[in-house]
């Protein structure tokens, strides 16, 4: 009997976790954000003792050509290290301490292709790609959803309730636009928004709020860090309640319809 209840154990959880949630019965358990984020932070924190130790060898032996050698090294390094692990194993070293898999949409681990195409689309869009995790039924990022893939729990049985979500309702309320309008109009507003950026940013240095030698990567006070900080901030911010209202159907060129 315990053999049994421990064999029905990641059943219940889902069960527990869709009743609770709203979301519809599904067989895949689909990572959270927050448990993305612990893998990336993962990945980052092995790229950087990667990078320091690289710099270490290099000053150690004082060499111009192992220089050059660590820094394609770690270059490559960057480049291959998540295409290829995703692609053989189904993940990261970040995916695996926590206990996720990238999944092709047919099933299996993504090709070598796919997997360098989520790469370069999630690095193109940064955090942003994240957002679609909240419009998606199957909480899929942007680089998740163009490359038909999904990030999975590995093992249900080792996992907690917080850690993951079952797939939600597809059910569009009446008079709203489709996803492809809603897509499009969310598209045209961060490009306003980067527009707008663009333009203070470059008004910063004659206005005399922000030094050209700070904009240019050059130290910045105390008050130019404030200053880009907070513009930055509402960039960031703008742009994210663009893409939810957007989404609502809340955003001038994709209203609902109310009825």
């Amino acid at each position: 009997m315990r053999l049994i209840a421990a064999s029905l154990a990641p059943l219940r959880r889902i069960a527990d976790v869709s009743i609770g949630s709203g979301t519809s019965a599904d067989p895949h358990a689909y990572a959270r954000f927050t448990r993305r984020v612990q893998g990336v932070l993962i990945d980052a924190m092995i790229f950087m003792f990667i990078l320091a130790g690289a710099l270490t060898l290099a000053v150690a032996f004082g060499s111009d050509n192992i220089a050059r050698i660590l820094g394609f090294t770690c270059a490559a390094t960057w480049l291959f290290y998540e295409p290829l692990l995703v692609s053989m194993t189904g993940g990261t070293i970040g995916h695996y301490l926590c206990n996720m898999r990238v999944v092709d949409d047919r099933g299996g681990n993504v090709g070598f292709v796919k997997a360098v195409a989520r790469v370069g689309i999630k690095s193109l869009l940064g955090w942003y790609s994240f957002l679609g995790m909240a419009m998606t039924s199957r909480h899929q990022a942007v680089h998740d959803l163009l490359t038909q893939s999904t990030v999975q729990i590995r093992d249900l049985a080792q996992a907690e309730p917080h850690h993951f979500r079952s797939r939600r309702r597809a059910v569009t309320p009446p008079g709203m636009p489709s996803q492809v309008r809603r897509s499009g109009v969310i598209l045209a507003y961060l490009f306003g928004c980067f527009v707008l950026f663009s333009v203070a940013m470059a008004a910063l240095a004659p206005a005399g709020l922000v030094s050209r030698q700070c904009i240019a990567g050059n130290p910045c006070s105390a008050v130019e860090i404030v200053i880009l900080g907070s513009l930055w901030v509402a960039w960031a911010g703008i742009s994210i309640l663009a893409a939810v209202l957007g989404w609502r159907g809340q955003l001038w060129g994709a209203r609902a319809v109310q009825r």
